[in-house]
């Protein structure tokens, strides 16, 4: 789509919203007719325990003579904030009710043309759940919205010192490998946000941006199952999306999180200054992490009987850094700007000593040797300015800028030796490229009536992508004049316009019906050196969604609905070969077609005593799969290439059960398994030249496993454990691996700071995943070992004070349309 037409559509939207924007709000039915007048009754409902806002609540007008029939009504917002407008002079009660908690009644004893703000209405859970407040504490770890799970990360005392792979690690409903590859109910196909803002810093690798990210400055992660029609359509697996630390409070404070350890150590600065009107927060990190890993690689193919083994030893250095600075004002009461800079850097180096041994046949076994030298550079920004105008109560008009732009550098050095450790030649591979976009979005909401809402907008995206690479060949003797040099580049140009409806329906009888559409066009220009513009049709999509959730009791139960499509991602996309390891080269393919996916999911909730359950089943349907194949190659003997096909078509049918007990108020445990059935159906190439088709299938699961203990003195103790099991692949299976953690914590009076110790893995040296893979031409069999035994000293402080709470809201653009892939 063409940036004229992109800017077009925006138009046609803000005339609907001048046109919808001021539709007056009607009364329900089954109230009576209120007169008229100038009052306004205010407030925000919250849990009397622990103070968190109770969303979706009903508040219903009386007269204060008749208690009976209400004359008006509303339901609170996500923030548990609800507004009466029009009341006449007069003398009135609200009764305030929700699931799980006792009615209140609040008599209102004058009300003029004035407003009367109603600050923090505590409701107290219902007497079935009253002798179990300890479970909604534990609630607090874990809570569950309209469309998505909560794992509030502040709660988790193991991870702190570590990075966000380490608090993913623990998200029911989430899997994380030992690379940091992030699976959703099995699939890899997601889409990650930080803060509901894209980030090219995740771009190239999800797996790479989380080790940037301290978990000391992740407040809580939101798994994201059935994202509506005002997400983008990416993400066939969902979303899932990272909430920073931000302080929105009246005062000045810093707070100082560190680390170390014998794997990793950590430095951040939090800093927050807020005054009347302009908010400014500020935080940078680093972190340092040192390991040591084995791999050993053997294959086998039939035709040649050529068998290939590797051994290999490695340490990894790598140093992440992650600085953002926030900025807002309020330009009038109803009206705020806020923008924000944030800057990552990585620098990860992976040195490498090889040995290779290769067997024709009955021939006596050729050895070689390399030494390999391997850095994955990355510098990025994103920089975003957002307004909001808040017209009147839910009715809400935002637009969103944001520009990124992420610098990729990805070399390697070899030194070939003989079986002798003679030195045989050189092998150098340096790809250098970038990733860069511009997006614009404009959101409108504005309730139909007190039980309705609606939702439209329009989003932008100019994408451009590109990658120059080359490869540098000599032998020992090669003057530097004579090297073999060679190479290419591609250029990706991607822009994607989009439009959406969602509607919102809240009934008495607590039904929650959200359902929407989404219309996505997306032009692609590609080209290579190689092969000058590579022909990709431009391709239109129409995504529905729909989420029904329904209260019964104490339990909840919700279904939903949606259609995604997963367009491949720079990583997946690049021709560049990484050629470090000889017998299993890696390249990605410029030619990939986005997956379409259809997804059904069930579930079930509720506490029961102290115990609190969430269960689910579910099914994806995808067309075009996008997923690795390894393929022979004749000019090399032994050897594969590793790259990315639409594969054809997989099914996934999967359940997942998540569990808490508050066995004593000081003592709390949970867990979860997720298990998947999937079948993949795809092609491969066969002997004599042609394809065969191949189906793979098979059961996998996943299980994890926390518990938490407060001890007198302010002592805390918490434990984890988790098992990722064996994940399917067309042509075989990556192994299953086990980790766990043990932490104890000691907060400071006052809440001022903390000083901890954790422990990984400690009664075992290593980890251990082997892969199984064949197909007609070949076998293969990796393993690869992680040193990571590791322990670390945790240390945090604040500073400074904060006051009153600063109520504002803020709005933010949410790219989720780009499918990760291994960087090459």
């Amino acid at each position: 789509m063409k940036i004229s037409h992109a800017l077009a559509l925006i138009a046609c939207l803000l005339t609907g919203i001048r046109a919808t924007g001021f539709a007056q709000t009607t009364l329900r039915p089954d109230y009576k007719t209120a007169e008229k007048g100038l009052g306004k009754i205010t407030g925000n409902v919250v849990d009397s325990i622990w103070a968190n806002p109770v969303e979706y609540v009903t508040v219903a007008l009386y007269n204060a003579s008749d208690l009976i029939k209400p004359i008006d009504g509303t339901v609170s917002d996500e923030k548990g904030k609800f507004t009466l407008n029009e009341l006449a002079t007069g003398s009135y009660a609200i009764k305030i009710s929700s699931m799980g908690y006792n009615e209140k009644l609040i008599l209102i004893p004058r009300v003029d043309d004035n407003t009367i703000a109603l600050k923090n209405v505590k409701v107290s859970v219902s007497a079935h759940l009253l002798k179990e407040v300890s479970v909604t504490g534990q609630a607090s770890l874990i809570e569950e919205k309209v469309d998505r799970l909560v794992y509030n990360a502040e709660k988790d005392l193991t991870a702190k010192g570590g990075d966000a792979t380490e608090i993913l690690r623990n998200v029911p409903l989430l899997s994380v490998d030992l690379d940091g590859n992030v699976s959703l109910r099995g699939s890899q196909n997601i889409w990650v946000l930080i803060n509901n803002k894209p980030s090219t810093i995740l771009a190239a690798s999800v797996a790479d941006a989380l080790k940037q990210i301290p978990a000391d400055q992740i407040k809580s992660v939101e798994v994201i199952t059935s994202p509506s029609a005002r997400y983008d359509a990416e993400g066939s697996g969902g979303i899932i999306n990272i909430i920073t630390k931000k302080n929105n409070l009246e005062g000045m404070s810093l707070t100082i999180d560190s680390g170390i350890g014998n794997r990793a150590s950590t430095l951040g600065l939090n800093g927050s200054y807020r005054k009347g009107k302009f908010g400014i927060n500020l935080n940078g990190s680093g972190r340092a992490i040192y390991n040591k890993a084995i791999y050993d690689f053997t294959q086998r193919t039939l035709a040649e009987q050529i068998v290939t083994s590797q051994y290999s030893t490695a340490k990894h250095l790598g140093g992440f850094g992650n600085y953002a600075l926030g900025l807002d004002y309020d330009l009038k009461k109803n009206e705020s700007l806020s923008a924000g800079i944030r800057f990552g850097t990585r620098v990860f180096s992976r040195k490498q000593n090889m040995s290779v041994s290769q067997q024709n046949g009955n021939a006596a076994p050729e050895l070689s040797g390399r030494d390999i030298d391997s850095k994955d550079l990355s510098n990025s920004v994103d920089v975003n300015l957002d307004y909001i105008k808040i017209i009147k109560p839910q009715t809400e008009l935002s637009i969103s800028t944001l520009y990124s732009r992420a610098d990729l550098t990805n070399n390697s050095d070899a030194s070939l030796f003989s079986g002798s450790r003679q030195l045989q030649g050189t092998q150098e591979n340096n790809n250098k490229g970038n990733n860069q976009e511009a997006t614009i979005q404009v959101d409108f909401t504005t309730p139909v009536n007190k039980s309705q809402l609606l939702e439209f907008g329009a989003k932008g995206i100019f994408r451009s992508v590109k990658s120059t690479y080359s490869y540098i060949f000599s032998t020992a003797d090669t003057s530097a004049e004579y090297l073999n040099i060679a190479g290419g580049n591609l250029d990706y140009a991607q822009n994607v316009g989009a439009a959406y409806l969602s509607y919102m329906l809240t009934t008495k009888s607590k039904w929650t019906v959200k359902a929407g559409a989404r219309y996505e066009m997306t032009t692609i220009e590609a080209s290579t050196a190689e092969t000058e513009r590579i022909d990709i049709p431009t391709y239109q999509n129409l995504v529905p969604s729909i989420a029904i959730s329904k209260a019964l009791g104490l339990f909840t139960l919700k279904g939903g609905y949606n259609r995604r499509i997963q367009r491949p991602g720079i990583g997946q996309l690049n021709p560049n070969v990484n050629i470090v390891n000889p017998q299993n080269l890696m390249t990605g393919n410029p030619q990939l077609r986005p997956e379409l996916t259809d997804n059904f999911e069930l579930s079930a909730s509720g506490a029961i005593g102290k115990f609190y359950i969430n269960a689910a089943v579910f099914t994806r349907q995808t067309a075009r799969a996008i997923s690795q194949v390894r393929i022979p190659i004749d000019s090399i003997e032994g050897a594969t290439l590793t790259t990315y096909q639409n594969i054809g078509k997989q099914q996934d049918y999967g359940a997942n059960l998540y569990a808490s007990w508050q066995i004593l108020p000081i003592w709390s445990i949970n867990g979860s398994v997720d298990t998947y059935y999937a079948v993949l159906n795809g092609v491969s190439p066969g002997r004599n030249g042609g394809n065969v088709n191949l189906t793979n299938k098979g059961w996998y699961a996943n299980k994890r496993f926390m518990t938490q203990l407060s001890l007198p003195d302010n002592w805390k103790v918490q434990a984890n454990g988790m098992f990722n099991g064996k994940a399917l692949q067309l042509q075989g299976r990556m192994g299953g691996y086990m980790l766990y953690s043990l932490g104890f914590r000691k907060d400071f009076k006052g809440n001022k700071g903390s000083l901890g110790i954790t422990g990984d893995n400690i009664f075992s040296k290593s980890i251990k995943v082997s892969g199984d893979f064949s197909s007609p031409l070949f076998v293969q069999r990796t393993r690869n070992q992680l040193i990571n035994r590791g322990i670390r000293l945790t240390f945090s402080y604040k500073i400074g004070r904060m006051g009153m709470e600063v109520k504002r809201k803020t709005k933010s653009i949410k790219n989720t349309d780009v499918k990760e892939g291994e960087g090459n």
